[in-house]
């Protein structure tokens, strides 16, 4: 694997509530390149609980979200946004889980349109939580206005 260099790093207005690793509310997660996945590991705290030591959904719905945004990222090579997210909870994730794998990638694309699956596993490597997002592709000359430029990995 190899770790993904955060592009948005350094940008004035970066303060992404999923990977901005300024962010004192954030998730703080970091990225790396598998093959055809993109893959985050994380930690799981009681401040983001739902249920008496059990994950917050919306918390994870969050893990999901960002990892298939870092799959537009990195594979695509452009900015995009979520058009829809649908997740499945088949088993519920204890905030005292010690690490999370999130795991994604692309299933389809239709033009500017790319649909994403991905996978919440725990430590014991069981798939907890699932996910379908379909993101649309912002052209190039919109993802440079908005700062992006490329998306690179260590060593590249």
């Amino acid at each position: 694997m190899k770790k993904i260099i955060n592009p948005w790093e350094g940008h004035p207005e970066y303060n992404c509530f999923g990977c901005a690793p300024n962010n004192p509310f954030g998730l703080h997660m970091e990225f790396y390149e598998d093959g055809d996945d993109i893959v985050s590991t994380w930690h799981p705290e009681r401040n983001f609980q739902g249920w008496v030591d059990t994950m917050h959904g919306g918390v994870l719905s969050t893990l999901i979200d960002e990892t298939c945004g870092w799959v537009v990222t990195r594979k695509m090579q452009t900015s995009g946004f979520t058009t829809s997210l649908n997740v499945k909870f088949r088993k519920a994730i204890s905030t005292n889980e010690p690490e999370l794998t999130i795991r994604a990638r692309i299933t389809k694309q239709m033009r500017n349109i790319l649909f994403i699956h991905a996978e919440i596993c725990n430590s014991q490597g069981e798939m907890c939580t699932e996910g379908e997002a379909t993101y649309y592709l912002m052209p190039e000359d919109r993802a440079r206005e908005m700062g992006f430029i490329h998306c690179h990995v260590e060593g590249e």
